[in-house]
């Protein structure tokens, strides 16, 4: 994690913007008889902001080699005639049927596709509608699959184009094809459609001018939502540390600190007092620590991974130890807050550091071979493409970010979302967790870079190929006991691929899967009702169990996976000792201001 060369004087002349641009890394360093190549990198990032950062050529290679793999493939051809005629067919007999002898219909959603849900579509003509749209998707689907000779990555590219695509020509998505449309502006005079309208209008105007609006009434932040007691006791330019008040005068011997990750804002680990861990936790006799990350502007572009930490995580715990003397730390890591956590954890262990008592990593990839769907839009051309819209804007921004993640789940986020806001003119009911993910950030471009190079595009933390201060770092030094955490249904870390943890290192780990996705899993506090998860423990040497054989051996318990967290770490920790006072006196520290602080309010 080098720091980059410094800028070309020529920049200045040609850059679009006012700000100054960072030196982002290249895998093939520009020649110097190259003078022009910053006018061909403004002009790509015109062309991302045009197609949202997404890099046209990685998606035409994705179809040029599908459709030329099929090409030479008479036999997948003839499959692919006849799952259509027999598409065809099923579809006919549906037609045919005028007196549904058939109960069920021939083509089902997806389990996660809820835009048929309305009883209207099992009525004629909508019903035939239905149908026609699933079995195009069946035979897209089927057309899709791997061939012999087609990279993966293209296959699932072209599968996912195809989804897309199709989602836009959905018959849900037309007020005269979709029966609950129909219903909606038969019952209320076609007012839905006005104040349909009237959404559609507030939504381009907030798109076109970037307008962060205000959280709605009775989801303030820090009223409503992180709003656990505390302090903010030290700031510097990248984070603010919050200590959280104790709610009682004996504690844990051993403090908490808490790294969540700076795609977003920490509070979706203190959101509502019901379902806030930090308040949990501080309810067990914790004292919690919480990182909460500036959110990074153009002039801040060259922050690096480097930076986030030795100013981030190691800044903090050296903080922490001037205000709890002489105690080790429970450290937890949320999705990159854990990554970058494990990469501080591997680090300290080469430099023989034992300040950490555990290490609790929630959603988090250390390997990111398997990374799940946020695959689809990384390779070379990808990230060049997305560094050359860095470059002129210093950051990704929010909408850039968005618009990736809904696009994974566009049948709900994108076309569900739409229907019922601008069709059903109905409005978006607020709560916490949609408040939280709307309150997006910026990543600064010199770590993004980083970020999606060294991590996901070359997978080096797990290949021996990362340095920090210029030396390798491995996951395997790593002694302190860690406790896991992957979630069933989630796109953004995949659990199988956060259960390689398990692969990578030798310590006494203990890993938990629970129901629920990226966030639902980890916010999955006692008294949550249908929450269940599975857990076993893994001596420190033990042999590795694949996930799906590890998956079969572990029964599942209802309820909440926290109580079984709370209870590991006391059994980490040394006992109980008199609450700490908030913050040190030393300057820079101190009691700041009152949690959650200033950064988290950054727009």
């Amino acid at each position: 994690m080098n720091k980059s060369a410094p800028r070309p004087a020529s920049r200045a002349k040609i850059a679009m913007s006012a700000v100054a641009k960072p030196q982002l890394p290249a895998v093939v360093k520009p020649k110097e008889n190259h003078p022009h190549q910053n006018i061909d990198r403004a002009a790509r990032a015109g062309i991302a902001r045009l197609s949202g950062g997404v890099s046209p050529h990685a998606f035409i290679e994705a179809w040029n080699d599908w459709a030329l793999h099929l090409a030479r493939s008479p036999g997948r051809m003839l499959e692919l005639a006849e799952h259509a005629q027999a598409n065809a067919l099923k579809l006919t007999d549906l037609a045919t049927d005028t007196k549904k002898t058939s109960a069920t219909p021939p083509f089902a959603p997806k389990s996660y596709d809820t835009r048929f849900n309305h009883p209207g579509w099992q009525k004629s003509p909508f019903q035939l509608w239905q149908q026609g749209f699933l079995a195009a998707q069946d035979w897209w689907d089927y057309a899709t699959d791997p061939l012999r000779g087609l990279r993966q990555e293209d296959a699932d590219r072209t599968r996912f184009m195809t989804r897309q695509m199709l989602d836009v020509i959905s018959p849900s998505n037309f007020p005269w094809l979709n029966p609950e449309i129909i219903e909606e502006t038969l019952k209320t005079g076609g007012s839905n459609l006005g104040e349909g309208a009237a959404h559609f209008w507030h939504d381009w105007l907030k798109t076109a001018t970037q307008a962060h609006e205000p959280a709605p009434e009775g989801y303030q932040i820090g009223k409503d939502l992180a709003c656990t007691p505390g302090k903010v006791v030290f700031r510097n330019d990248l984070f603010e540390l919050i200590q959280y008040a104790p709610q009682s005068e004996e504690v844990q011997a051993e403090p908490v600190l808490i790294v969540p990750a700076w795609i977003m804002k920490y509070y979706i680990l203190d959101l509502s007092p019901h379902n806030s861990m930090v308040n949990y936790l501080v309810g067990q006799g914790f004292t919690v620590f919480m990182i909460s990350w500036c959110n990074p502007t153009a002039a801040q572009a060259g922050l690096s991974l480097e930076d986030y930490r030795k100013k981030g995580v190691m800044a903090a715990l050296d903080e922490i130890n001037t205000i709890v003397v002489a105690q080790q730390v429970h450290a937890v890591g949320y999705c990159l807050g854990g990554t970058m956590l494990a990469i501080t954890a591997a680090t300290m262990a080469r430099e023989g550091d034992t300040r950490l008592a555990s290490i609790t990593l929630m959603a988090a990839q250390v390997d990111f071979a398997e990374a799940g769907e946020l695959l689809l839009f990384l390779d070379e051309s990808q990230i060049a493409f997305i560094e050359d819209l860095m470059w002129d804007q210093g950051y990704l921004d929010r909408p850039q970010m968005a618009r990736a993640f809904a696009a994974i789940r566009s049948e709900d986020l994108i076309y569900t979302r739409a229907v019922r806001r601008y069709f059903l003119g109905r409005e978006d009911l607020p709560f916490d967790i949609g408040v939280w993910n709307a309150d997006t950030t910026r990543m600064p471009a010199l770590m993004h870079s980083e970020y999606l190079r060294g991590l996901f595009l070359e997978n080096r933390l797990t290949a021996g190929r990362f340095a920090v201060e210029g030396r390798v770092i491995a996951l395997k030094d790593i002694a302190a006991p860690m406790f896991v955490i992957g979630t069933e249904t989630d796109h953004v870390a995949p659990w199988r691929s956060v259960y390689k943890t398990q692969l990578f290192t030798d310590c006494d780990l203990t890993f938990v899967l629970s129901k629920g996705g990226h966030n639902g899993g980890i916010l999955s506090e006692p008294g949550h009702l249908r929450r269940h998860y599975r857990i076993a423990h893994r001596p420190a040497g033990a042999l590795y169990v694949g996930p799906d054989a590890w998956h079969r051996q572990q029964d599942v318990k209802d309820g909440s996976w926290w109580p079984q967290w709370v209870q590991w770490l006391v059994s980490k920790g040394s006992g109980t000792r008199p609450a700490p006072a908030m913050g040190t006196a030393r300057a820079g520290s101190g009691e700041i201001c009152e949690a959650p602080g200033l950064y988290v309010l950054q727009p």
